[in-house]
């Protein structure tokens, strides 16, 4: 036993490393070591219950994460861009292949139209990566290509919703789309409404014991409820894992969630592709290989050139455009999942020999686009390509201009930051990690990038010389994150002043050692703010206050020592 657990790590450690330096995501990575682990190859593990109970726990929280991306106020304010150039892909992509499968498989009516949308779905993870590793997520072409995914996932709720009537021999349009549609609607509006008014307060609740297991505990059980409830009302129990996730993302406490949940929904999403690579019939798929080939070369084809058409349709420049058709010609987890659901809940519209040789073909795809990518660079190198944009090309609707701020982190704090240095018409750029805010933010006018505050080659690329910006202001709510910053700022421009936000005394007092020209500890001056006000509702003149205030205020608040804790309530 210890042996084949060590021979098992040992596989997923060289596979993670030589994939990832070929620009391929890991959960590829995981796919075939299940495939070298299984009956075919090393046969270090039988496929048992144990393994099957995994996968499943892979599946639910994998619909999670796609779940908790999807929030309804970050599609409301990107909803042109995203059902515009998003609808339309998915349809043009959807529109070219049923005709093809319809034609060469002998499958229904409703098996064809379910596979061309699956087919149409690209990987994230991986086209997200691509973009971040080549530094074009920044870029209008980043952009265009984001609000696609957002929108596949977005469509993730009806063709979840779609699954019984997949089941099916038959198909009627006209009540298949008003199951569908109903369906839909009432996910989209009990999300909306028990996101608000049931889930926020039970989280709330759970996070003033100040536990992180408890709130761990808490998140993983509203998951398997909410999937046990769907799975009794008859649909699919990746549903229900998927409104779970809408629901917290409707909450306050998403980032949070995100943060917590991040490592296990890791975990389980490797078993859940471990365990469907043991299940690969190797024999069967060699058997079949010309087809697999032909399949891959097929969906790249089609996707490539109904991506192109209507990226071209749209007026994207040509360069453009073969990005973001090629970043996409892929297929994605979300069809190895819906096969995967399929399967695990007994729907046998489609073959299973057919539904392992779809799996192979949406895995080889996503592996061939970084393969894609690099013959691409390679010919525009050589100049038998149209000519490329410049890859930190602003979006149109933000000004290209010499910022004299730079703000290092875009939540509440960075925003309101500036929001006042526009109101006075000073330049600025944001920087934020966090790409559905970056987006977000960018759709709404506010000139906001993508990027690590805490990399060197990042803060220079946007601005930041000794003699070029006049302030930095760093709003991160990480203090190991803040400190990391301040650092680097310091390395570069060290002259320039720099303005942080702290939770606390304690930490604001560290960022005063590494150089900080101001750093405001929010839990004291909000409560300062909070007093001031009780003493001029009581009467105490505005002068006394100011006088009280800037004695407590004196020496980074060194007579407040002795009556300050750093408790957070």
């Amino acid at each position: 036993m210890p042996i084949s657990v060590l021979l098992f790590l040992g596989i997923i450690f060289v596979l993670v490393y030589c994939l990832r330096r070929a620009k391929i995501g890991a959960l590829v990575a995981f796919l075939f070591t299940g495939i070298l682990s299984g009956p075919y190859v090393f046969n270090l593990f039988e496929l048992t219950d144990t393994w099957s109970f995994l996968g499943d726990m892979g599946i639910l929280f994998l619909w999670f994460t796609i779940g908790l991306e999807i929030n309804i106020r970050r599609l409301w304010n990107m909803r042109r861009t995203i059902f515009g150039f998003g609808l339309a892909q998915v349809m043009m992509v959807a529109i070219m292949l049923f005709p093809l499968l319809f034609g060469i498989t002998t499958w229904t009516m409703m098996g064809c139209i379910m596979v061309a949308l699956m087919l149409a779905m690209s990987s994230t993870s991986s086209a997200l990566d691509l973009l971040t590793d080549r530094n074009q997520l920044n870029t209008t072409m980043g952009r265009q290509t984001f609000s696609i995914l957002l929108f596949q996932d977005l469509l993730s709720i009806p063709l979840l919703a779609m699954l019984p009537v997949f089941a099916g021999k038959t198909f009627n349009l006209g009540a298949s789309a008003i199951d569908v549609f109903v369906i839909s609607v009432a996910l989209i509006v009990g999300v909306v409404v028990l996101g608000r008014f049931v889930m926020t307060p039970l989280l709330s609740m759970v996070a003033k014991l100040k536990s992180k297991e408890a709130f761990l505990l808490a998140v993983m059980l509203n998951i398997v409820i909410w999937a046990v409830l769907l799975d009794l009302m008859g649909l699919p129990a990746g549903l229900g894992a998927f409104m779970a996730g809408m629901l917290m993302s409707e909450t306050v406490y998403r980032h949070q969630i995100d943060a917590q949940i991040s490592p296990y929904a890791s975990m389980f999403l490797a078993f859940f592709f471990i365990t469907l690579g043991m299940g690969f019939n190797l024999p069967m798929l060699f058997t079949n290989w010309y087809i697999i080939v032909a399949g891959v070369v097929g969906l790249i084809a089609v996707k490539f050139l109904a991506i192109f058409v209507v990226a071209r349709v749209r007026r994207v420049p040509i360069s453009d455009a073969m990005m973001i058709a090629l970043i996409l010609a892929q297929g994605g987890e979300f069809g190895l999942l819906m096969l995967q659901t399929m399967r695990t809940s007994g729907i046998s519209a489609i073959p299973p020999q057919h539904q392992e040789i779809l799996s192979a073909i949406i895995v080889l795809s996503i592996m061939m686009t970084p393969i894609l990518l690099a013959i691409y660079d390679k010919m525009w190198r050589a100049g038998r390509l149209p000519a490329q944009r410049r890859t930190r090309d602003l979006e149109n609707d933000v000004p290209d201009i010499k910022p004299q701020v730079i703000i290092c982190g875009f939540g509440r704090v960075g925003q309101i930051v500036a929001q006042m240095l526009s109101a006075r018409k000073v330049p600025y750029i944001a920087i934020d990690l966090d790409v559905s805010t970056v987006m977000m933010a960018r759709e709404n006018g506010f000139n906001v990038v993508y990027g690590d505050t805490s990399n060197a080659d990042i803060l220079r690329e946007f601005g930041l010389k000794p003699r070029s910006i006049r302030a930095v202001v760093v709003a991160l709510d990480n203090a190991h994150s803040a400190r990391q910053t301040v650092l680097m700022i310091k390395s570069i421009a060290p002259r320039v002043p720099v303005f942080a936000r702290a939770r606390n005394l304690a930490d604001s007092r560290a960022l005063l050692r590494e150089g900080v020209a101001y750093a405001m500890p929010e839990t004291i001056e909000s409560s300062l703010f909070l007093g001031r006000n009780v003493l001029s509702h009581l009467g105490v003149s505005e002068n006394k206050i100011r006088s009280l205030l800037e004695e407590m205020r004196s020496d980074n608040y060194k007579h407040m020592d002795s009556q300050i804790t750093d408790k957070q309530e």
